[in-house]
């Protein structure tokens, strides 16, 4: 092989790894916010959880000066 297909071949490796790279990057930010929107509703439905089972807790401030 002759310099010029070495380099040819090493310079479309360099490509795909970067575009490997981009994927898994993209991949790896949708999954973070997937999991964020995971953990946010998973509080919200707790919490919708504890005023369904305890509704009374809260409703009422006894203030004594």
């Amino acid at each position: 092989m002759d310099i010029a297909a070495l380099s040819i071949v090493h310079n479309q490796n360099k490509v795909q790894e970067q575009a490997s790279l981009a994927v898994m990057k993209m991949a790896m930010d949708a999954a973070q916010n997937q999991s964020d929107s995971l953990i946010a509703s998973q509080g919200i439905q707790t919490k919708a959880m504890e005023t369904s089972i305890q509704p009374f807790l809260g409703a009422n401030l006894d203030i004594r000066t």
